[in-house]
């Protein structure tokens, strides 16, 4: 056999392992994982806005509640794997494609690779607090003012942080449009579903994503403010940009709604897990 035969015989081997029960087990895990930490960070910014919030609304408010259930060591150490089930299931995306018929496209594999990096970021700060080394307890907020500040004292800061602002804010808009169009219809298997699940889907898919786009949007808006007025302490993190919106002038209901949104975002990835092309 020649070597190019041989060469095409074994990409394609690595394609069909890329395609496999392996890396669908892993995705499906990850949105699993998802939908764990985006209920909780929900339900803890509905304790917020009703006065009863003991942990902060983001990522490390999530993880110490988990902590402190029953078997919370074995839940965290699960959901790590879990996200880097998602992260591995990107790479492989970046790397062969992801479904679809424009799954190969440069603009595809693009963000497959940016959101290969999230995920990566997330498991490793799962996986930290998991181990004890409180990796995924450091608040958000703290988080986006130190990078901010740092990024701020680099050569054109103002101009990197003010872009990563936009972006984020862009990103953001982008995320609502897709739930409110449901766009996500695409990579569902409709016709997997019953009527009532698919109303399920619709309801939580449009809802959730509309209410993390917003978050999303206003982060981004607060990180331009940041660099406009070169002061990294106006950046925001989840749990600032969640309690931002208590003092609007529609006061905590505004926050009560978001939050409602991002549980329901949750129960939409549960549904991802179930029913994602992948």
């Amino acid at each position: 056999m020649k070597a190019s035969a041989v060469t095409r015989s074994g990409g394609a081997q690595v394609r069909r392992a890329a395609r496999g029960p392996a890396v669908e087990y892993a995705a499906r895990a990850g949105f699993t994982a998802r939908g764990v930490i985006y209920l909780l960070v929900g339900l803890l910014a509905l304790q917020i806005a009703f006065g009863d919030g003991e942990h902060e609304a983001d990522r490390g408010g999530a993880l110490a509640e988990i902590s402190e259930q029953p078997f919370g060591a074995v839940l965290l150490w699960a959901l790590g794997i879990g996200l880097v089930g998602m992260a591995l299931w990107r790479l492989s995306e970046v790397a062969f494609g992801a479904v679809g018929e424009d799954g190969r496209s440069a603009k595809k594999r693009l963000l497959s690779a940016v959101r290969c990096v999230f995920y990566g970021f997330m498991a490793y700060s799962v996986l930290t607090f998991a181990a004890g080394e409180g990796g995924g307890s450091n608040s958000s907020d703290q988080q986006s003012k130190d990078v901010t500040a740092r990024v701020l004292e680099l050569p054109a800061g103002q101009w990197l942080v003010g872009a990563a602002g936009v972006g984020v804010a862009i990103a953001g808009l982008w995320i609502g449009y897709r739930a409110a169009t449901r766009a996500f219809h695409k990579k569902m298997k409709l016709t997997a579903m019953s009527r009532r699940a698919r109303r399920v889907v619709d309801v939580t898919g449009v809802a959730g994503g509309v209410a993390r786009g917003l978050v999303f949007a206003v982060a981004g808006v607060f990180a331009v403010r940041a660099a406009v007025d070169y002061r990294p302490d106006r950046a925001k993190g989840l749990d600032d940009t969640l309690r931002s919106l208590a003092g609007t002038p529609l006061g905590p209901w505004l926050l009560v709604v978001v939050a409602v949104g991002l549980v329901l975002f949750g129960v939409f990835s549960f549904a991802m897990a179930r029913w994602r092309k992948v």
